[in-house]
């Protein structure tokens, strides 16, 4: 893979792009900091990531801000990156970034984990870009931590090392899921049933949501209809489908375990920051849950978590702001 470097823009906006299991976002740096034709597809309607691509920089909005003039590039996608061939965990899409380079006549290409990514854009968002749920204080110069669940569940963080900050090529969405109540035990053990390794992610996801609901129906002893994440998150917001609250109530508490075991594991005295398609939607929702509270549930060590601040990521675009930054970086 090559990664030249080009420190000013004479040779063109950069390409940017956020590719999660469910979308793919898109955009143009057109000048440092400024990222313009924003453009978000649904991964399902396109058999590639070169035919996505070659309708983005068709989009009248991408010609305008010179696309086809783009010769460095960025990629930000929800899988590990190891060598040139990229293929992705909840999606079908797979690709040679060399031939990517030539398809598309760039110069250099920077491929990295979506929540390397994010995490590298946590220094340049400001208090407007996040809403703090629970107490605790963010110290400066200290680890940062991020966990999203969207498609699929999200590990990274930020070290700090002099000036500047390293982001972790993290997989820890894959880490084995940890139960914390008999209603969570239940749902593991009916997980278990499809599932040899439940993973956090299998449950705290967007891919997970069905099948925390079908656990809860069984347990409850009441009928599940054929609903995907999306209608199991409206239906629990409206809060007119008791079984999609609880779907809605499990998930935030269950992310709080997660959230929690990222603090600890990292010492994320820094804070840690709640990424991902889901939280966001949730608002007051998410706010009034038991996230935080199990995030601070870890027995001897819940006045260590206690003084951890967390935050949920506002901001609609933020993994396009940590790829520009990487590129800058570069």
């Amino acid at each position: 893979m090559q990664r030249d470097s080009f420190p000013d823009f004479s040779n063109g906006p950069r390409l940017l792009a956020d590719i999660g299991g469910t979308n793919a976002r898109f955009g143009l740096e057109t000048a440092p900091k400024r990222i313009e034709a924003i453009w978000t597809a649904d991964c399902a309607t396109y058999p590639t990531l070169g035919a996505a691509l070659v309708h983005y920089l068709a989009q009248p909005a991408t010609v305008a801000a010179g696309g086809y003039q783009a010769r460095l590039a960025g990629i930000a996608i929800a899988n590990p990156i190891d060598g040139d061939w990229v293929r992705m965990t909840n999606h079908h899409w797979s690709f040679s970034i060399e031939a990517v380079c030539s398809q598309f006549s760039l110069k250099s290409l920077v491929v990295v984990n979506d929540f390397t990514a994010l995490a590298s854009a946590l220094p340049h968002l400001d208090a407007s870009h996040m809403r703090q749920i629970g107490g605790g204080t963010a110290r400066a110069g200290e680890v940062v931590g991020l966990v999203g669940a969207g498609t699929g569940l999200g590990v990274s963080g930020l070290v700090p090392a002099g000036e500047r900050w390293i982001a972790l090529d993290s997989e820890g969405g894959h880490s084995t899921f940890a139960p914390m109540s008999e209603r969570e035990i239940d749902i593991l053990r009916y997980a278990r049933r499809f599932h040899e390794h439940v993973s956090s992610e299998r449950l705290v996801s967007g891919i997970g949501l069905g099948l925390v609901y079908r656990a809860l129906a069984e347990r409850g002893r009441v009928e599940a209809e054929h609903l995907g994440a999306p209608e199991i998150v409206e239906r629990g917001l409206r809060g007119n489908c008791p079984l999609c609250v609880e779907t809605l109530e499990t998930f935030c508490e269950m992310l709080g375990t997660v959230a929690g075991n990222v603090a600890l594991t990292l010492g994320a005295k820094g804070g840690v920051y709640i990424g991902g398609g889901i939280v966001p939607r949730m608002g007051d929702f998410f706010a009034r849950s038991g996230f935080r509270a199990r995030f601070e549930q870890k027995g001897r060590f819940s006045d260590y978590l206690a003084h951890i601040a967390t935050f949920v990521i506002t901001d609609d675009y933020p993994a396009l702001i940590g790829m520009a930054a990487m590129l800058s970086a570069e």
